[in-house]
């Protein structure tokens, strides 16, 4: 399940073929199983609109929890390209050789920050993830060698520094991972279901049933889609852009 939300378009596609049969079942195979009456259409009113109600409560707070995330992985981007950047600031409290390697360093973790950011390429993700580690690994030795070398307050700073830009990196990719829980979208796939069926049959008129069997699952399939393109920071067209790691990158990269 997790995986098909990752692909908001085939979600999309799915979802609206889902949806018009659902429509289509309660106009054309429920209501001629159990016919609606007339005394029994305010008491229909009120059970269709309750379900569509709870839908659109349903939607809108998975698009607000969806939005949260977007913001959260923009801001953590941003504090992963101040962490770099400080931490190359603070290699020129090292000794020259040293502040060299490290900025070099921190040059080729940030190209590698950038590329895993626009890449949705799964071996190429599995080769930058190796190259990071190893590059972290280096950083974290560096830093380690400028705290034997200097075991006082300046020392100090640059491990700091290296841990925070070390940390960055793991926060940026926890948020990443951290999507709308399964459950919330099987109960609104579900919700939408009962929703398009009730819409079905209560349908009146030829004309208004055609309309009704596209334009609801339309409607419904495209706000999910929109959620899980959201949600989906490699699988959607709405992502984060690494503005400030590019920015970053044109300032210590020359």
């Amino acid at each position: 399940m997790a995986t098909f939300i990752d692909h908001p378009a085939v979600l999309f596609i799915a979802l609206v073929a889902l949806f018009i049969a659902a429509v289509a079942f309660g106009a054309f195979v429920l209501k001629r199983l159990f016919v609606l009456q007339e005394g029994e259409r305010e008491d229909f009113n009120l059970i269709q609109t309750s379900t569509l109600t709870l839908l659109a409560l349903l939607i809108g707070f998975s698009l607000s929890m969806a939005v949260g995330r977007y913001d959260q992985r923009k801001s953590l981007e941003e504090g992963e390209a101040n962490a770099i950047g400080t931490e190359y600031a603070r290699a020129d409290l090292a000794d020259p050789a040293t502040a060299m390697q490290i900025k070099a360093a921190l040059v080729r973790y940030t190209t590698l920050r950038l590329a895993d950011f626009l890449t949705r390429d799964p071996q190429e993700l599995v080769r930058l993830g190796r190259e990071t580690a190893d590059t972290q690994a280096e950083l974290w030795r560096l830093a380690t060698e400028v705290a034997k070398d200097k075991p006082n307050p300046i020392g100090a700073l640059v491990v700091a520094g290296m841990n925070d830009t070390l940390n960055s990196q793991d926060y940026s990719e926890a948020a990443r991972i951290n999507h709308i829980p399964v459950g919330a979208w099987i109960l609104m796939i579900v919700i939408a279901l009962f929703g398009c069926v009730v819409q079905g049959y209560g349908v009146k008129g030829e004309l208004r049933r055609g309309l009704l069997i596209t334009v609801l699952p339309v409607t419904v399939a495209l706000s999910l889609a929109l959620i899980a393109d959201i949600d989906s920071p490699r699988g959607g067209i709405i992502r984060v852009q690494p503005q400030n790691l590019t920015r970053l990158m044109q300032s210590i990269g020359r």
